[in-house]
């Protein structure tokens, strides 16, 4: 019988790995990718691998969107500055970028999770998938692979991830294991995701980076979200870091109506705008309306502001009138772009959602249903802005599972 039985080997389980053999336990960790364990890893930050944000845990709690008081225990106890001192004592530099993200010095996502793999190396890998929980009178005992095999276990850390990104190995499969034991789950649903909108004007500009802009999220007209960075035109809608980040605010789609607003010039105000754009157009007094835009917006997005902008567009620019310059001030500072559904699932971040965290101690990780059952990572109803954060959880909610144990 092996002490821990780890289902999954993302993130949280590794690192819960590492941690249980550093107690003396024995560890066994149930992993199906046939690519071995953390996969997802080497996709997290574009490759390079967002380990934490270099935050302390009471500003943390505000960048967690659901039940961020869930995790006061977890992130007081392994924070991220001992996070990053763990990963820097086991051979990974580390830096800070802009908004506190700490990557590796070396850019490499591979980096971190060679790291997680050695501080793990002692525990038995078992390739596999876990079909259903070995439950006895209220306590957790165990597993039973899908072939068949029955693995005994003391304790038991369910770490399978949500359900983004399945062929990484997060299939969901952690939440039929929670129902067994009497779990509920909050739906699923995609989150630091891109957004759809029917706007056509998106496809039009397909492939186009906006950087320096200023994004606010708008609720039945009300901001609910701004920040300042880089989103991307695309075939279907709106994707890049900005979007991710406003993704995480939206619920209830069918109940609310949703419009990403871009201020395409945030580093000037009206006034100042409108001022630099009656220099351009009596400079370019001769050039069409759309010709009299080539200091002011990407080539891609011109045709499309003259739409927009409601001009006729053989208007020439010493003909715009001063309404006209105040319209397109006012298009400028306040581009929008409907939002009517979140991207995909499957290309998600992160999943929202999971074993709703009323039914687990806060302070352990274990169930309140099932005893010496536990959860830890992206499997619970726990998910954050992106940044660093969410893997920041994985780390936190590992370790209190496993210094429960």
């Amino acid at each position: 019988m092996t002490d821990l039985l780890i289902i999954g080997g993302g993130a949280a389980g590794l690192m819960a790995a590492g941690t249980a053999l550093e107690q003396g336990m024995t560890v066994t960790v149930l992993e199906h990718n046939p690519k071995g364990p953390g996969q997802k890893l080497l996709i997290t930050g574009k490759g390079r691998c967002n380990v934490t944000n270099d935050c302390d845990p009471r500003e943390f709690m505000n960048y967690v969107r659901h039940n961020p008081r869930f995790l006061y225990s977890s992130l007081a106890s392994f924070p991220p500055a001992a996070a990053m001192e763990f990963f820097e004592d086991h051979g990974v530099a580390l830096k800070t970028e802009r908004g506190r993200r700490v990557f590796p010095q070396s850019d490499r996502a591979a980096d971190v999770l060679a790291a997680l793999r050695a501080y793990a190396a002692d525990a038995q890998f078992v390739r596999g998938s876990a079909k259903r929980l070995m439950i006895s009178d209220g306590v957790c005992t165990g597993a039973i692979t899908a072939d068949g095999q029955q693995i005994p276990a003391r304790h038991v850390l369910v770490a399978t991830g949500g359900t983004s990104y399945p062929s990484t190995g997060s299939d969901g499969s952690g939440y039929k294991l929670a129902r067994q034991a009497g779990h509920t789950i909050v739906t699923p649903q995609p989150s630091l995701c891109s957004l759809v909108s029917p706007d056509p004007a998106c496809r039009k500009m397909m492939g186009l980076s906006l950087r320096n802009v200023t994004l606010t999220l708008l609720r039945d007209g009300k901001p609910v979200f701004t920040e300042q960075g880089e989103a991307l035109f695309t075939h279907f809608g709106l994707s890049g870091p900005l979007v991710l980040s406003a993704s995480t605010y939206m619920d209830d789609l069918d109940k609310h109506r949703y419009v990403c607003e871009f201020d395409l010039k945030p580093a000037l105000d009206e006034k100042t705008l409108y001022d630099r754009l009656t220099r351009d157009f009596a400079a370019l007094g001769g050039h069409s309306a759309q010709g009299a835009l080539d200091k002011l917006l990407p080539r891609s997005m011109r045709p499309v502001a003259v739409e927009k902008w409601g001009i006729d567009p053989a208007t020439r620019a010493a003909q715009i009138t001063r309404e006209q310059k105040l319209a397109l001030v006012h298009l400028c500072k306040h581009w929008q772009v409907p939002v009517t559904a979140l991207g995909d699932l499957e290309h998600a971040v992160i999943t929202a959602g999971g074993v709703e965290t009323k039914e687990v101690n806060p302070k352990t990780m274990e169930s309140r249903l099932c005893r010496n059952l536990y959860f830890a990572g992206e499997v619970l109803d726990v998910d954050a802005r992106t940044g660093g954060y969410n893997l920041q959880i994985a780390w936190s909610t590992a370790r209190a599972a496993v210094r429960a144990m």
